[in-house]
């Protein structure tokens, strides 16, 4: 399916999420954009896909629309089917299967792809997908432990997360959000929230070549109608007003994260704030 015709079926898909009824300003962008994703990596239809980090399944509708009837998305996630809010991973995985698309994806949730218990045949999918979960993951060296085991798995990489570098003054909010929250993970004190490892572009395809993929040039990704600017800023703001959550950090990383707190502070807006770029890429 083409990049036209996967973006004429955006408000259809975004109308079979869960959070469409909840979140009806919001989700249409969302999927809008999770069109762009996939219409950038030419799966065609009738493939097999292995979703890593599938979350609620923004990405995994349009997956499902893309690969048709004769095919099939396998979407996993570490996290428990009750995570989430305001619609939980479960609550939304059995909205989408009651869906036309429903049929087509095979949802498996507390899954850990790195647990020698899991094995899919060697293989067994035409492309494994890791779109915007890669900074959940708990280090660089996790993400890269799972790309060597998905590697027997899927002949491709489909791949796109956020750019760690901003193209205007309007991004810095949504930037040092994220720099925060992966600097009070990196000093000890975990938590559940989507940023535990904000890494570059450039620490990627590193990455990605030490665990033997070769990648395509990277494009980037309009994000502009996008809310996670918003949403990373409320993140982090609600970190740093967690005493339990700071006490556990070292002296001076507290000192830092608090006093970069304060600049966010006076940075960011109550509303709008500019999302980061995003990059999109491939790689066999």
């Amino acid at each position: 399916m083409n990049a036209t015709e996967l973006t004429a079926k955006a408000p259809s898909i975004a109308a079979a999420m869960a959070t469409a009824d909840v979140s009806p300003g919001i989700q249409p962008a969302q999927t809008r954009y999770r069109a762009s994703l996939v219409s950038g990596w030419d799966i065609p239809a009738g493939a097999s896909v292995l979703e890593i980090g599938c979350g609620q399944g923004d990405t995994t509708a349009v997956l499902a629309e893309a690969v048709g009837p004769r095919g099939r998305v396998v979407a996993v996630d570490i996290a428990d089917p009750s995570y989430g809010a305001p619609v939980t991973l479960g609550q939304s995985a059995e909205h989408l299967k009651a869906t036309p698309l429903g049929a087509r994806i095979d949802f498996r949730f507390g899954l850990d792809v790195l647990d020698e218990a899991v094995a899919f045949p060697d293989g067994g999918f035409d492309h494994v997908v890791l779109a915007h979960c890669s900074w959940y993951f708990g280090s660089l060296d996790q993400l890269a432990a799972t790309l060597v085991r998905v590697r027997r798995w899927a002949r491709n990489l489909c791949f796109a997360e956020w750019d760690l570098e901003p193209r205007s003054a309007e991004q810095l909010p949504h930037l040092l959000a994220v720099l925060v929250q992966g600097q009070i993970e990196a000093g000890g004190s975990r938590g559940e929230g989507n940023v535990r490892t904000p890494f570059s572009r450039e620490s990627l395809l590193r990455t990605l070549a030490a665990t033997g993929w070769n990648p395509a040039p990277a494009r980037a990704v309009d994000t502009t109608d996008l809310q996670d600017g918003d949403w990373e800023v409320d993140a982090c703001t609600a970190l740093l007003d967690d005493a339990q959550r700071m006490t556990r950090l070292p002296r001076t990383v507290r000192e830092l994260v608090l006093s970069q707190g304060d600049v966010l502070r006076s940075l960011a807006k109550h509303h709008g704030n500019t999302p980061l770029p995003a990059y999109s890429l491939t790689a066999c």
